[in-house]
């Protein structure tokens, strides 16, 4: 049983937590909402001040909430790419500086990895191969999980990730940041076909349609126009409506780019992962949808939705089980594919 520590600095979450192979047994997350919200999203250079400030803390808030020594632990993990790389730097330093000290393995993780990972966390039996909906601020991506370290990008979005469309609809809306949270709150009152609005395709050179590639730049702009055109007949916006038409109009778009990537593939399980895996709206299509074609969709519990140490551990722990390990010169990147995974790691006995 691989017990392994793990260090989340991507964004804006610091997040410091200890699995054993797939049970978690400390998950510390120190959000920094608060502090990014009078900006309208994440500042960099404030975002690292404040792991910087925080990381120490939730070193020793983990270890204190398993109940485990340095001792105990058999590596050292950290998030390495993609990610705000001033961010990433402070716990990358950090791994690496524990490792050394308590000459324990190394172990970089790629950000989108662990997103992966957090499925198994909540479903230890979970195996490859299966198809991964990555739904974030930053990424919207169809992955094929065909084993550890072992991806294949099937589909992705072209321009806007659908987290950043939800926080790109939000602040037209004047609903403040983070956009997602409060979109699904309000949508939950409002007429989901109210408004009919594009959901936006991928036009291919040889003509037609990209089957699982997504765009959400149409999307919004046609949000936009909307927004203009109801503020010139009246005074206040029907916000609820508004929101439940954009969100539905996401949910519907990546549920049917994901059900036909899954039945072309011929994979009956579907994982998802990332921070829009927390929407209601997609939750409730994705599971219609999936049923009505005898297809498996795993959700991971709320908390694992979001940025967190414990999917990085996870992911890790995988790894370290297959002799894999990272070179303590191992930087970080803004940018990575996860198809690139397996150049983070230098040793291979697996």
């Amino acid at each position: 049983m691989t017990t392994i520590l793990a260090i989340e600095t991507s964004c804006d979450e610091t997040s410091v937590a200890i699995v054993k192979n797939r049970q978690v047994l400390s998950n510390v997350v120190s959000s920094q909402i608060d502090l990014h919200q009078q900006y309208g999203g994440v500042v960099p250079e404030v975002a690292s001040r404040r792991h910087v400030e925080t990381v120490n803390w939730a070193i020793a808030q983990s270890l204190q909430d398993a109940d485990l020594t340095w001792a105990e632990m058999d590596g050292i993990a950290a998030t390495c790419a993609p990610g705000l790389v001033g961010a990433l730097l402070v716990g990358l330093t950090a791994a690496k500086t524990l490792a050394m000290l308590h000459q324990k393995p190394f172990l970089g993780v790629h950000h989108l990895e662990g997103h992966i990972y957090a499925s198994y966390l909540s479903n230890p039996t979970l195996q490859p191969p299966f198809l991964c909906l990555l739904v974030s601020g930053g990424h919207t991506s169809l992955i094929y999980v065909k084993d550890c370290g072992h991806y294949e990008i099937l589909g992705q979005t072209r321009d806007d990730a659908a987290g950043e469309a939800f926080d790109k609809v939000a602040r037209l809306l004047n609903l403040g940041y983070p956009g997602g949270p409060v979109i699904d709150r309000l949508a939950k009152s409002g007429n989901p076909h109210a408004f009919p609005l594009p959901e936006g395709q991928v036009s291919l050179p040889e003509g037609g349609y990209h089957p699982y590639d997504s765009s959400f730049s149409g999307l919004k702009t046609a949000v936009l126009r909307l927004t203009q055109k109801l503020r010139q007949e009246s005074d206040s916006l029907p916000v609820n409506d508004l929101a439940a038409s954009f969100q539905d109009t996401v949910a519907r778009a990546l549920t049917k780019r994901t059900i036909a990537c899954a039945l072309d593939y011929g994979l009956k399980t579907i994982a998802i992962g990332g921070g829009v895996a927390a929407n209601s709206g997609l939750r409730q299509h994705l599971q219609a949808a999936a049923q009505s074609h005898n297809l498996y969709v795993l959700f991971p519990p709320l908390k694992f939705c979001t940025d967190n140490a414990a999917m990085i551990a996870c992911a890790a722990a995988d790894h370290f089980n297959r002799g894999h390990t990272s070179p303590l010169t191992l930087g970080v990147r803004s940018r990575m594919a996860i198809s690139d995974v397996m150049q983070l790691y230098g040793k291979d006995e697996g």
